[in-house]
């Protein structure tokens, strides 16, 4: 099918602001979209093409945000998602699925500052690495205040969180860094952003396609990266801290093709893939030349004079490429 003509209600100006979908007219505008373009149910689609959009959310993708997502240009995040825009809307009519994570938190999470305090009581700051051997030393330690939230007993809190240092290492992960707050659930950058939001929504009615939401990064003692597990899944008595996601190996055996983009590539993208690529090894390694990444919709974190992730994302995406998925640009046509 061939590409469709962007709509002409999209704003390319308007992907890194806030702003209300308005939903009514959106719906009439993809009716009428649909039958200007004779466009069918994606359940009449001989062919099946799912795109994953990981954490677009305003957390990430706005400008002044907690965690804004600028790479290396000051403007990543903005600028991922108008080509991410423009993709859904050209291939409205062979996309079929949409799913769009949404990284979910409360203040109360083991990467957030009240978790952790030092001697004189300061939490740490914002991009704080905390390392086993900072825990075993009680450089810093598990804030006890939180105890009775998750029904344990002070001194256990901190042998969980050096059980937890410990695990990260020997997994070779990055060390549990303390973010900002971020994605708060019931707050505005939990959102989608609305450019996106739209697209989706569009697309739904379109094309007569329920989107799936899939929230993660809920779980208070462990990290979730990777919309398919998390960082680390037992505690030192063996308890479950977090569960892997079965859904995304089982879809992609599902589909044709699988296209994922979102935020951010050196993070949440990266492992989120790599995951994936894990359950692929597993099941079938034929499975990975389903996988489409859009290089082009993804930007690292990089905080100027603080870190830069870009070389990390590249490489991993490297190792990808190497297993069989294919990076390509958004502007590719979807055969």
């Amino acid at each position: 099918m061939k590409n469709q003509s962007l709509p002409e209600f999209f704003d390319s100006s308007k992907v890194g602001n806030i702003w209300k979908v308005d939903y009514a007219a959106r719906a009439e505008d993809a009716r009428k979209y649909a039958l200007q373009h004779d466009l069918k149910p994606a359940s009449a689609s001989k062919k099946k093409i799912s795109l994953l959009v990981i954490d677009a959310q305003n957390t990430f993708c706005v400008p002044g945000f907690e965690l804004f997502v600028g790479g290396r240009s000051g403007r990543g995040a903005v600028d991922d998602n108008v080509r991410l825009c423009e993709f859904i809307y050209r291939n409205l009519g062979t996309l079929t699925h949409i799913t769009a994570t949404m990284d979910t938190h409360t203040a109360q999470q083991i990467f957030h500052p009240i978790f952790f305090v030092d001697k004189d009581g300061n939490h740490p700051a914002p991009y704080t690495d905390i390392h086993a051997e900072e825990l075993r030393s009680n450089q810093w330690t598990f804030n006890t205040a939180l105890a009775p939230r998750f029904g344990i007993a002070p001194e256990y809190g901190q042998q969980m969180m050096i059980h937890y240092a410990e695990v990260l290492e020997k997994k070779g992960k990055y060390a549990l860094t303390i973010w900002p707050y971020h994605a708060m659930l019931g707050g505005i950058g939990h959102a989608l952003v609305p450019a996106l939001e739209e697209a989706i929504f569009f697309h739904s009615i379109a094309r007569i396609s329920q989107p799936d939401f899939e929230i993660k990064g809920d779980k208070p003692l462990t990290e979730n990266y990777s919309v398919i597990g998390p960082e680390v899944l037992t505690g030192p008595m063996g308890e479950t801290l977090g569960i892997r996601n079965p859904k995304f190996i089982q879809q992609l055996q599902e589909v044709d093709k699988l296209y994922i983009a979102g935020q951010a590539k050196s993070h949440c993208v990266a492992w989120t893939i790599s995951d994936l690529l894990e359950d692929i090894q597993a099941t079938d390694p034929e499975l990975a030349k389903k996988v489409y990444l859009l290089e082009d919709c993804s930007s690292a974190v990089v905080v100027p004079g603080v870190v830069d992730h870009t070389d990390a994302a590249n490489e991993a995406y490297i190792r990808f490429a190497n297993a069989g998925m294919k990076i390509i640009k958004s502007t590719e046509a979807i055969s």
